[in-house]
């Protein structure tokens, strides 16, 4: 008998629109849909505490050309602690080239001139929120790679918090997501 524990997540239900997909070349996009309202989720993207539970705090200056600098800690994203063949810690620099509050928010990845940017779109549903997320200018396809189950496992985290829930894994999750982006983005 399987432990369901053991089953990942997209063989125990969890629907294809669970995944993101690459939309053209060097783009991925992926959706959820999360409690709302719309003003609750635009505050975990925004404000560096809120967000620090589920992806990484620091500063961001809600304007065009404002700084963006988040801090990534993965040791606390859950109880799991990171493997030794992995970062604990990195930093992401950048610049707001968008920002409609509470609907829309883009920044680089990255504050060099080839650096990929990120954008936010939020949308009402009914109680709940669209959220999707568009990640531009992805160098290769190990990259997007990363960035698909990176953005999976942290919205996978963005929703235990709004649900109220413990949160998954980190690292596990990813590699597993990681595995997953590998067969489903393939040449």
């Amino acid at each position: 008998m399987t432990n369901e524990e053991d089953i990942p997540e997209f063989e125990r239900g969890e629907t294809s629109d669970e995944f993101g997909a690459a939309i053209e070349p060097g783009t991925f996009r992926i959706k959820r849909i999360l409690p709302g309202p719309i003003e609750r989720v635009w505050a975990y993207v925004t404000d560096p505490e809120k967000r620090r539970a589920w992806l990484g705090d620091g500063p961001m200056e809600l304007r065009v050309g404002g700084r963006v600098g988040l801090k990534f800690r993965f040791d606390e994203l859950s109880t799991e602690k990171t493997p030794a063949d992995k970062i604990k810690e990195c930093d992401v620099n950048g610049w707001v080239t968008r920002c409609e509050p509470p609907r829309l928010l883009s920044y680089t990845w990255g504050d060099q001139s080839d650096a990929s940017e990120v954008t936010f779109e939020l949308s009402p549903s009914g109680r709940d929120v669209l959220l999707v997320i568009t990640h531009r200018r992805l160098g290769d396809r190990g990259t997007m790679v990363s960035v698909a189950s990176g953005w999976h496992t942290h919205l996978g985290l963005l929703a235990d918090h709004l649900d109220d829930e413990r949160a998954r894994p980190f690292w596990s999750t990813k590699l597993r997501m990681a595995a997953e982006y590998e067969r489903r983005l393939a040449d």
